[in-house]
């Protein structure tokens, strides 16, 4: 405590690592940030390529038509489609 010297440079380095807006602890706070963001654009950039591969699949007349007639049950003209649902697949209320 004697020399102005260690004083000065402890109560530099409390500052830095703690008060500063460039502190020790914003650094790590953004390091984080930056850490999840890059998981979340990993992740998108799969979602993208996946996206990419149904695109792709659906310029094809046939596939476009099949993903119509499964996803939105969607029919040619005079043509009838029967929906099967099992019963385990229903929502229904069980009585006791």
């Amino acid at each position: 405590m004697k020399n102005i010297y260690v004083l000065v440079l402890t109560v530099f380095v409390i500052w830095m690592a703690f008060f500063d807006t460039n502190s020790l602890m914003i650094h790590l706070e953004l390091r984080s940030e930056i850490q999840k963001l890059k998981k979340q654009q990993e992740f998108l950039q799969e979602e993208i390529a996946k996206d990419k591969e149904i695109l792709e699949k659906l310029s094809d007349q046939g596939e476009l038509e099949k993903f119509a007639r499964e996803k939105f049950y969607m029919k040619k003209e005079n043509e009838e489609i029967f929906l099967i649902e099992y019963e385990d697949s229903l929502k229904t209320k069980k009585h006791e």
